[in-house]
């Protein structure tokens, strides 16, 4: 039984519905097959409800409370609801009954209602006549406090009610007609505070700004620093609008129109942006934002004109508080503070201008607002458009365009001088001057200085009110016609302004996004000015300058003042053209600092202004100085000669000249090392000229010309050397010029490494000329050794009898003498000490052999006649030592040749014998015969022969000996 009971619970959890357990149950009872079966089944069944009698029992004594409290729970919550059917039934029987009573007094209830509504509405037209009769009162207090967004909403209102309700109302008529024109004239008060503070209030806080920082700049005054280009690759945007917004409000850009609120206990115009939304909104109720564009539109431009005249005149006062006066040298970098001030001032405008654009961008696209189709909105780019034209016609004025200032006015570049004789007269020191003391003035009387400060004074506060420029002109201004210019206008200015302009460009073409007018007009202007005007002014003035000192009858005699040298801080005088062209190249390497992005174009100024003044003195150099009857002198000739001008370099000398003889390394065989050098260069030019006369016309006779040719040296050494410092600071990038991609790329512009290439070797061949100078100096004191020393051997007399005339010196001695002293003096003058050694040391050894090698042109010598010759060749000691401050040895050498001629053919042999050989083979030869000439009773050709032949083997005994001890010395050591 208990397994039967067990299957009808299984039975009853496996089935939630009990009607399928019966149905199992009755299927079982009516198939089963006899009684027994039924039995079994009922008592199975008797069984489980007992069972479940027993657990419903438990489940109930379990949980009894619970059980209770859902009984009463029931009963109460039928109770209630019976309840409520009771009271619903009761109101609809009250409702009944009050509705026949009310059907009763109908008539009566319509006539007291109507009269209670026209009550109301007398009321009502009472108390808005009471309101409307206030309006004025109203209106003033919120237009004099400034909540304009108040004062329009009554004033609408208050219009709309006397137009409407009210138009019968005659005791209205005139407050209507007061109310109607002030509701006319009311937006015009709106745009003239919204142009307040689109163009004064925005740009106050900027003009605080550049205050302050004046007021700290006058404390420092240094030098303003040079700008970097470089620096413009992060350009700045106008100025966010959050800088309208005071701390902890929220941005315009993220507030809606619909969001801005006027609040009565806060100043309206501390948020300048909040304010002008408040302004938008109140020309929006007027329906005046037709009006409200077209006045910005027309008043774009005037309002910005004024913004440039504020901050001039500011910028003046400014100047004037910092003691500075507009005629100094330093007034560019005032136009460059105005420059600065009127870009962050029109950026704050332009921000401004955006600011006002989103709110009246919301009030046409709004449903309540006019349709977009019908009012068209300025945009961003008509503002950045006016801000250039109006900066275009400052820069045009400033930069002197018109060229208004040129005519009445000179350069007031006063680095270089027009002529060289103004140029001259800069440098020179000039006289002191007494000054013009008067005996009182007014200007700084206690009178004149308070009355200036009070008008100064009332000019600010006229500047932070209507923003008008009152009270006459200011003092510290230059006058210009009707402008005034806070510096002398002219076209050197853009020099100044350049960077930050071409950076306020980038930030204006960054702000145009992409598009096909990417090149803004600013730009334009820019690069047609620079290209157009002032590359050609330039070159202009330049040329004018190098052609004032180049253009004259000659220009290698024209020396630069002594002024000037302590200027440049040189030893020696420079040509003046040579400093007016490295003035104008140091003028074209500032100016190509300064405009950067041109630097290519100066650079090929610079290359055809050296190019021009190298061939100036290449045509200076031969057809004035060194060529004669169309035929170059000796000494140019050989220096022109690239071999002779090679081994004259190769020597020691030219090497030893580059630096002072305190400064070389010292050599153990110095001496002989230079007397070797001096030798071989002798040789040289004995070979070539010891055995022709030279002609006058040959040599440079006058001193003028050595002298131009030492100034020329020295100038154009100066100038390469000038020139090598000036390139190597050379930055090698190349900067495109703004607007200029096409002529950058194009086939006959060439790139800043071509440029440079030809820019090194302009400078080198200015050191070549100047090398070649050099030489020529060098070679022309040689050459006139020989002009005058081969005709004292070849037509020379001296085989003379002791006498008075054998006493003096040899007439062409002392003109080598008078000319070789006339040379030194003016090279002492015109060349550094190192060159000037360079000239003549070495020449003692020079004449020594032109002498001893004029031996064998002597005809017949005497004892008076050797006499003589060691006299010369003492005069000519005497005046080189005087000059190299040396014993000149050499010259030594010459003298103990001709006194060896006082002996006999023989004595000579032996005294080489005793003495060794201090003379070359053949020297001694021209000496024998020399003295088989001169002397009687010596015998015939084959006794001179003899005697000939006998040297040969002297010499070559000597030096045996001299090549044995010498093998020697070498194993010994």
């Amino acid at each position: 039984m208990a397994a039967d009971a067990g299957r009808y619970r299984s039975a009853m959890s496996k089935s939630k519905d009990p009607s399928g357990l019966l149905i199992s149950v009755i299927r079982t009872l009516s198939t089963s097959a006899d009684v027994q079966d039924r039995e079994v089944e009922k008592s199975r069944l008797e069984e489980a409800y007992e069972k479940c009698d027993r657990d419903l029992d438990d489940q109930i004594v379990q949980h009894y409370t619970e059980l209770t409290t859902a009984i009463r729970t029931y009963q109460s919550i039928t109770e209630r609801i019976t309840n409520s059917r009771n009271k619903i039934k009761q109101v609809k029987e009250n409702l009944l009954s009050c509705k026949m009573l009310l059907h009763c007094k109908r008539d009566e209830l319509r006539k007291l209602w109507i009269e209670g509504i026209e009550h109301k509405h007398v009321l009502n037209l009472l108390d808005e006549i009471e309101n409307i009769k206030q309006v004025p009162q109203r209106l003033e207090h919120c237009m004099s406090s400034k909540h304009y967004l108040h004062a329009t909403n009554m004033l609408v209102s208050a219009v709309n009610s006397l137009e409407g309700p009210l138009l019968q109302v005659e005791g209205l008529s005139d407050l209507r007609l007061e109310l109607h024109m002030k509701k006319l004239n009311m937006h015009m008060v709106l745009i003239d505070e919204l142009h307040r503070h689109l163009y004064i209030k925005s740009t106050s806080r900027v003009g605080n700004k550049n205050k302050e920082k004046g007021s700290s700049s006058a404390k420092d005054t240094s030098p303003v620093p040079l700008i970097d280009v470089t620096n413009l690759s992060t350009p700045r945007k106008f100025l966010d609008a959050s800088q309208y917004n005071t701390p902890g409000a929220v941005t315009v850009r993220e507030m809606s129109l619909q969001e801005i609120k006027e609040d009565l206990d806060v100043d309206p115009e501390e948020n300048s942006a909040m304010f002008m939304g408040v302004l938008i909104k109140g020309l929006a109720k007027l329906k005046k934002i037709p009006e409200t564009i077209k006045a910005i539109i027309d008043r774009l431009e005037p309002e910005l004109k004024q913004i440039v005249k504020r901050s001039t005149t500011q910028i003046a006062d400014n100047a004037y508080q910092r003691g500075e006066s507009l005629s100094q040298e330093n007034q560019p970098r005032l136009l460059l503070e105005l420059l600065e001030l009127l870009f962050d001032k029109f950026n704050a405008v332009a921000a401004a201008h955006s600011i006002v654009l989103g709110h009246l961008h919301q009030i046409v696209v709004s449903p309540t607002g006019p349709k977009e189709g019908v009012i068209k909105l300025y945009d961003m780019a008509d503002v950045s458009a006016k801000i250039q034209s109006v900066l275009q016609v400052l820069l045009m004025d400033y930069l002197d365009v018109k060229n208004t200032r040129s005519a009445t006015e000179p350069s007031s570049q006063i680095s270089y001088a027009s002529t060289g004789s103004d140029f001259a007269a800069f440098f020179a020191k000039k006289r002191p001057q007494r000054p013009k003391q008067s005996l009182f003035k007014f200007e700084s009387s206690s009178h004149a200085i308070s009355m200036s400060a009070y008008l100064r004074e009332q000019r600010r506060e006229l500047y932070s009110k209507s923003g008008e420029l009152q009270g006459g002109a200011d003092d510290n201004l230059i006058e210009g016609g009707e402008t005034k210019f806070v510096c002398k206008p002219g076209a050197r200015n853009i020099t100044v302004i350049f960077h930050p302009l071409l950076r306020f460009i980038q930030e204006t073409e960054h702000n145009m996004g992409p598009g096909p007018a990417k090149q803004c007009q600013l730009r334009t202007f820019l690069t047609y000015y620079i290209n157009d005007f002032f590359l050609n002014q330039v070159r202009i003035e330049i040329n004018k300058e190098i052609e004032a000192v180049t253009k004259v009858s000659d220009p290698l005699k024209v020396l630069a003042s002594a002024d000037t040298m302590k200027v440049l801080g040189v030893q020696r005088p420079l040509l003046q053209s040579t400093v007016i062209v490295e003035k104008s190249i140091q003028d074209l390497i500032n100016l190509m600092h300064d405009l950067s992005a041109y630097s290519n174009q100066f650079l090929e100024m610079v290359c055809d202004k050296l190019k021009e003044y190298k061939e100036i003195c290449n045509t200076a150099y031969s057809r004035g100085i060194v060529q004669s009857e169309e035929k170059l002198t000796i000494s140019a000739s050989w220096a022109k000669d690239e071999d002779i001008s090679r081994l004259l370099k190769s020597l020691p000398n030219w090497s030893n000249m580059a630096q002072p003889r305190q400064l070389r390394q010292k050599r153990e065989d110095e001496e002989d090392f230079t007397r070797a050098a001096f030798a071989k260069e002798s040789e040289v030019l004995t070979g070539n000229l010891g055995d022709k006369l030279i002609p006058p016309n040959e040599i440079l006779r006058d001193v003028s010309d050595l002298k131009a040719l030492a100034n020329l040296h020295e100038s154009l050494e100066w100038l390469a050397g000038r020139l090598k410092g000036f390139f190597s600071s050379l930055p090698t990038a190349q900067t495109m010029s703004p607007g200029s991609d096409s002529q950058v790329n194009s086939d006959h512009t060439r790139t800043r490494e071509q440029i440079m290439q030809t820019l090194n070797d302009l400078a080198k061949a200015f050191q070549e000329m100047a090398d070649r100078c050099l030489l020529v100096l060098h070679l022309e004191v040689r050459v006139h050794c020989f002009h005058y020393l081969i005709p004292l051997a070849k037509q020379g007399n001296y085989a003379i009898v002791a006498n008075v005339e054998s006493m003096d010196y040899d007439p062409l001695v002392v003109k080598l003498n008078k000319d070789i002293s006339a040379i030194e003096e003016v090279m002492s003058a015109s060349l550094q000490q190192h060159k000037f050694q360079y000239i003549f040391e070495g020449l003692g050894h020079l004449i020594s052999c032109i002498l001893i090698n004029g031996a064998q042109y002597f005809k017949r010598i005497s004892e008076s006649g050797i006499k003589k010759m060691c006299r010369n060749i003492f005069v000519l000691q005497q005046n080189l030592t005087n000059i190299t401050m040396s014993r000149e040895a050499d010259l030594d050498f010459a003298r103990q040749y001709y006194e060896m001629l006082y002996n006999t053919a023989d004595e000579l042999l032996n005294l080489v014998v005793d003495q060794g050989v201090k003379y070359t083979e053949l020297e001694y030869i021209n000496a024998l015969s020399l003295l088989h000439r001169s002397q009687t009773g010596v015998g015939d050709q084959t006794v001179q022969n003899m005697r000939l032949q006998r040297l040969k083997e002297i010499v070559c005994e000597q030096a045996a000996i001299k090549q044995a001890t010498k093998d020697k010395k070498i194993t010994t050591v």
